[in-house]
């Protein structure tokens, strides 16, 4: 299905009725260029808010998935880039792949490498049902990364000159008991959830997460980024933003993201969504 949005445009408008028509045949000479003859392909076009007219649509025809592109600006004309990906990112019941224009040629298909970010929550471990499914079917690795953030901007490892020696081996010794606690929880989930058919690297980090997510990304040469998103409000976003705004916003990789419904519930005892 193939959704496209004429925003500040009324049904009635004689100038909006020819964009419509316009429109759908230029949605459909995309569609055929694409190479998806083959494929059942559905064009709707409407007149109005573009971010609600794609989620209505993908919620009144039980969409597994939406794919949008994003427009890889920089600066004031990035942050409008919001207005409609970021919207459908918060709000969408279903899966939200987002492609950035440089991810042309930086991603291979079938999926080879699959970085999924795990922080244990709910969202992100919904998130990590997605990810096994694609790393499954694609034969791909699955990178299982969790980042450990500190609440300062973490400076290079510490030294006796940078602090005394006791509380730098202190600091050490804290963060390898840290690092030690999540690589067993990646453990877990990677024997609990995880197929003996797919390749799963689990990987303990430490920095700000949107960060070294892009770096890892970077480094493994990931062809697509899984995480989960936890819906939070507007005005939140945009005072503190969010590791999945930042990481979808600089992206060289399609990114996928999956929002845990509300009514939904994991149980850290069984691990199993209901």
């Amino acid at each position: 299905m193939v959704v496209s949005a004429l925003t500040g445009a009324g049904p009635g408008d004689r100038d909006a009725d020819g964009d419509l028509v316009r429109l759908r045949a230029a949605a459909a000479s995309l569609v055929a260029a694409a190479g998806a003859r083959d494929l059942q392909v559905d064009v709707f076009v409407e007149a109005g808010d573009p971010a609600r007219q794609i989620l209505e649509h993908a919620q009144r025809h039980a969409a597994s998935l939406i794919v949008m592109s994003t427009h890889g600006t920089t600066g004031f004309e990035r942050w409008l880039l919001g207005s409609v990906t970021e919207k459908v990112l918060r709000k969408a019941r279903c899966p939200v792949l987002t492609v950035p224009p440089r991810a042309d040629g930086a991603a291979a298909l079938p999926f080879r490498q699959v970085l999924c970010a795990i922080d244990f929550s709910y969202a992100s471990l919904a998130a990590l049902n997605d990810a096994v499914v694609l790393a499954q079917e694609s034969r791909a690795t699955l990178v299982l990364l969790h980042v450990v953030q500190w609440p300062w901007e973490e400076p290079p490892a510490p030294t006796p000159q940078d602090m005394p020696p006791a509380q730098a081996a202190a600091l050490a010794e804290y963060r390898r008991y840290i690092e030690a606690i999540a690589l067993a929880r990646l453990a877990a989930l990677r024997r609990e959830r995880i197929p003996d058919g797919v390749d799963a690297v689990p990987r303990v980090v430490h920095g700000k997460p949107y960060v070294q997510i892009l770096r890892v990304a970077a480094e493994t040469g990931a062809d697509l980024i899984v995480m989960g998103v936890h819906g939070r409000n507007a005005a939140e976003l945009m005072i503190f933003g969010s590791t999945a705004n930042q990481v979808v916003r600089a992206a060289t990789c399609p990114v996928m993201t999956s929002r845990l419904q509300p009514h939904s519930y994991e149980s850290p005892e069984t691990g199993s969504v209901t």
